[in-house]
């Protein structure tokens, strides 16, 4: 054992049925160093994590802690060995207190009842800790997402954490937490702690990181010094591929000046007068700041939401969808920007996800054509690259970047005439990223719209064909291609008069 490390992971394998998820995995953190680990979706950099934290029992290799050698971890030998993990659902009970929720499971106690004061007064000490200012009486579902995060990683100094592995930690967060959260990382890597650290956002790998490890397809790459790397590199060793493209040029002459979405003086949702057109063959970027009234401007399409005046005109038409069911029978789709929880079905198959809109078309007298269903299926397996060892394997067990392309292949199966893109690339990483994108100029050469929400401005501006900014619930401005800038798009965001 190196000194010079606090946690080896040497030849770490995992084999589920039919996929080897890891294959042979060794890396190195050392003592009070922040390690990045990276990886497109299905790497296996979360089954690795979950091998340190006692989730996931490999099947062969060892882990060693401070010279101890474990051929797995249990969460309570984990926890007792420094090695704690904060992941993107947070572990918390939000009808209990900040303070409770640092000590859930091993209470402070005074004889047999438990000891509230003690345990706020010790919280209190470890938000100070971290320079962070929480009320420990305050209840966990009265805080900021934010500010429940700084919870959990309270709760890991606690524990007297040694390494703090952190996965996808800025995926729920603003801007301004997200600064916040550097901080604290930052102040815990001075007093010794390791953190690993799993992010898509290659911005905050190269803003916080000393060293960063390549994953890809379950084997691991390369180490690199982070200040020594370049992210064409990165992108390289993460994909196996250059991706020169990262926006794929899409022929626009073929875009029709027919209206097929026509928003007239809209309000509701917290929306304001909204007038906007969608032309058919084109992509219309919405932008602006969260909170801007995006998403709840599609809600209203997409019959989530009733507006509360003007028109909604589809295809000519004016339209008034009571439900998404309604909306989807018009030709509407929503790729949701939370696709966990509705965008699709996690415990259910791919093969019954995708034909799930169309069981109606494929069945006779309620009996299903199974072979139509299997060959449909098929079909978008193939043409969207989706990974899988079956068609049976279960929506859950996919990578975020294939749960994405499993919502993707039931739209186009429905057929959907305008399909609106909510923060599409959200916490899928760079190659996969592509493929959307790709997947994204298909759907428009094959005569179909999309209505695309970003708030990355790249993305934005690298697949818009149009961009109208909204601010507080009104529409701020319009931008034709020639005119996309950074500064002018941020400048109708921020409502600067």
């Amino acid at each position: 054992m190196n000194n010079e490390y606090i946690l080896e992971l040497q030849n770490i394998r995992k084999e589920y049925p039919g996929v080897v998820a890891l294959k042979d995995v060794s890396l190195q953190v050392k003592k009070g160093e922040i390690l990045a680990l990276i990886g497109e979706n299905g790497a296996g950099k979360s089954t690795l994590i979950k091998t340190c934290s006692g989730a996931v029992i490999p099947t062969s290799g060892k882990i060693i802690i401070e010279g101890k050698e474990f051929t797995h971890m249990s969460p309570q030998l984990a926890a007792e060995n420094g090695i704690a993990i904060i992941y993107q659902e947070f572990n918390n009970v939000k009808g209990l207190s900040a303070a409770e929720n640092l000590f859930l499971g091993n209470p402070i106690r005074k004889g047999i009842i438990v000891d509230k004061k003690a345990m706020e007064k010790e919280a209190e000490k470890a938000f100070a800790q971290l320079n962070i200012k929480i009320n420990p009486k305050t209840l966990i579902g009265d805080l900021t997402v934010g500010y429940q995060q700084m919870v959990e990683i309270a709760k890991a100094i606690l524990q007297d954490a040694k390494v703090l592995i952190m996965d996808e930690p800025s995926a729920p967060l603003t801007n301004a937490e997200v600064e916040s959260m550097f901080k604290v990382c930052e102040l815990l890597k001075s007093k010794g702690v390791s953190i690993i650290y799993i992010s898509h956002r290659l911005e905050e790998i190269y803003r916080l990181s000393d060293r960063i490890v390549v994953l890809r397809d379950g084997e691991y790459i390369k180490t690199l010094i982070t200040k020594d790397s370049h992210v064409d590199e990165l992108i390289h060793l993460m994909v196996g591929r250059d991706l020169n493209e990262t926006y794929p040029p899409r022929e626009t002459d073929k875009r029709k000046e027919e209206v097929i979405l026509d928003l007239q003086n809209v309000s509701g949702n917290g929306d304001k007068n909204i007038n906007l057109q969608i032309r058919k063959g084109e992509i219309l970027g919405l932008g602006g700041l969260v909170g801007a009234g995006r998403t709840e401007l599609v809600q209203m399409i997409f019959g989530a939401v009733k507006k509360t005046e003007g028109k909604i005109i589809f295809k000519g038409k004016e339209i008034n969808p009571k439900s998404p069911r309604e909306a989807i029978d018009l030709g509407i789709a929503l790729v949701p920007e939370d696709r966990k929880r509705h965008g699709a079905l996690l415990g259910v198959s791919i093969k019954n996800n995708i034909n799930m809109p169309i069981y109606k078309k494929i069945s006779k007298m309620s009996v299903i054509n199974h072979k139509a269903e299997l060959d449909n299926a098929k079909k978008y397996e193939h043409e969207l690259l989706i990974k899988t060892p079956t068609l049976n394997q279960l929506v859950k067990n996919l990578s975020g970047g294939n749960q994405q392309k499993v919502i993707i292949g039931k739209w186009l199966a429905a057929n959907s005439e305008l399909i609106i893109f909510d923060e599409p690339t959200r916490g899928i990483d760079v190659g996969a990223k592509s493929e959307i994108y790709k997947l994204m100029n298909e759907v428009i050469a094959n005569g179909k719209t999309i209505l695309l929400i970003s708030s990355e401005m790249e993305e934005l501006m690298g697949m818009s064909d149009r961009i109208i900014v909204l601010a507080e619930g009104r529409v701020t401005g319009e931008l034709s291609k020639e005119e996309f800038d950074q500064q002018t798009i941020m400048k109708m965001a921020s409502a600067v008069k």
